[in-house]
């Protein structure tokens, strides 16, 4: 490794640097997520989930109330703000770790604002809803603008790419000028690929291979890849637990100086890096 990746850090409404990959630890509030839905599906658990996120090592807490799954059904506004504006403002009054909101509304992204979250994480690349540009740029918050090719009702119906990497990556690039150009600060910007978003297996590992290529948007670039298919295919049993399998894509992806990695197991993911950071870096000493 070349040198030090840079994490994505929310500081006075800013994004910040520091050395290392972060762990986006993931909060689903919901009851259909497809690895973990409905384990922590009413507040308390949820919130306790948090906690334990955090103190296992998350950089940021990511809480959503809608799985966004192949073929998952919508949610209405007023069922994902139950879900998740309790769980935020519980988070919030516990921890001084960053919390993002996984949606695609803007009232709800609005709401989870206010009720302390920092983040917008939008599956739809603030595309989804007309008003969650003026939400982000009115509140200063930080967002993550994700690509997907479709709907979750529509995204692994026949996706198609001449080049996934490069069509990917320009997207990337001109959502970032428009979101710039609304009023949002580079600096609050952060963009995600998209794995498993209307990719096929051979998409979303190209992707991973080529990762580092997205460095060229001169954002912080998150990927969510925790126990998805493609994961379950490479290990050759869909039933099979995926954690170690998740944990190995997590360390190239490290390797290839991705800034923020988001998974379901944070301990194991935060333990490997660290391990894997201090042979990177000559002058780590030890326990540092």
């Amino acid at each position: 490794m070349h040198t030090p990746a840079s994490t994505w850090r929310m500081r006075s409404g800013a994004l910040c640097f520091s050395d290392g990959p972060a762990v986006m630890g993931i909060v689903n509030v919901t009851p259909d997520s497809f690895s973990d839905g409905g384990r922590y599906a009413d507040a308390a658990s949820a919130i306790e989930h948090g906690v334990r996120l955090a103190r296992q090592g998350a950089a940021i807490l990511d809480v959503g109330g809608e799985s966004t799954r192949p073929y998952s059904a919508p949610v209405a506004v007023d069922q994902e703000l139950d879900r998740v504006i309790p769980v935020i403002e519980g988070l919030v009054a516990r921890l001084d770790v960053p919390v993002s909101v996984d949606t695609s509304k803007a009232a709800v992204a609005l709401a989870a604002l206010t009720a302390g979250a920092q983040i917008i994480n939008d599956v739809t690349g603030l595309e989804g809803d007309p008003k969650m540009v003026d939400v982000a740029v009115q509140t200063g918050a930080g967002v993550c603008a994700m690509h997907a090719q479709g709907t979750p009702q529509t995204m692994q119906d026949n996706p198609r790419y001449d080049d996934v990497t490069q069509e990917i990556l320009d997207y990337l690039i001109a959502r970032k000028q428009f979101l710039v150009a609304a009023g949002i600060a580079p600096e609050k910007i952060c963009l995600d690929p998209g794995i498993g978003f209307g990719k096929t297996h051979e998409h979303n590992l190209q992707l991973v291979r080529d990762a580092d290529r997205f460095h060229q948007t001169g954002c912080p670039i998150l990927i969510g890849h925790s126990r998805k298919g493609f994961i379950g295919k490479l290990l050759g049993d869909k039933q099979r637990n995926r954690d170690a399998g998740t944990l190995g894509v997590s360390m190239l992806l490290a390797l290839k100086e991705i800034q923020i990695i988001r998974v379901h197991e944070v301990q194991h993911t935060v333990d490997a890096l660290k391990c894997a950071w201090a042979g990177c870096r000559p002058s780590a000493a030890p326990g540092s």
